[in-house]
């Protein structure tokens, strides 16, 4: 292990323990430098996202910060898929919970993902982080600020 990702492992049910309940064949990776993402990227994409424009890479450059943020906090990343229609970014245990956690690049208030996994699978708790501010999607999901991804 050079040190350069973090592994992402796939969830078969969305529930505790989240290590027993991963499949370790199936995984995403998120860089552990976003800088190194980025430099990945096309060429003149880095001048544009210094300039503020984010464009097409906006969500990815996110879920990667929000990834790295939990990894650099011990924590082991998790997500799930259903059948390519159904995919929630991360799933963290919190307040003893296994916590959905859904990463967005707008403020948008919409989480048709989330809804999705409390009606159908029995999450019982969801966090939305965006650039926006603190509130609430529904009874059980909190939305929070990018930022605030370091302290769950």
């Amino acid at each position: 292990d050079a040190g350069i990702v973090n592994f992402c492992h796939c969830l078969e049910r969305p529930e505790l323990p989240l290590e027993g309940n991963a499949d370790n064949r199936k995984f995403k990776v998120y860089m552990r430098d976003t800088g190194l993402l980025v430099a990945m990227l096309e060429d003149g994409s880095q001048k544009s996202i210094l300039d503020g424009d984010l464009g097409i890479y906006k969500g990815a450059i996110y879920e990667n910060i929000v990834g790295d943020m939990f990894a650099k906090n011990g924590r082991r990343l998790y997500y799930f898929e259903k059948d390519s229609k159904l995919e929630m970014d991360f799933f963290i245990r919190y307040q003893d919970v296994a916590t959905a956690v859904e990463v967005k690049s707008s403020t948008n208030r919409q989480a048709k993902s989330m809804r999705s996994m409390i009606e159908n699978y029995g999450v019982k708790r969801g966090i939305k982080l965006s650039p926006g501010n603190v509130g609430k999607a529904g009874e059980q999901v909190d939305v929070l600020p990018l930022y605030m991804a370091m302290f769950l």
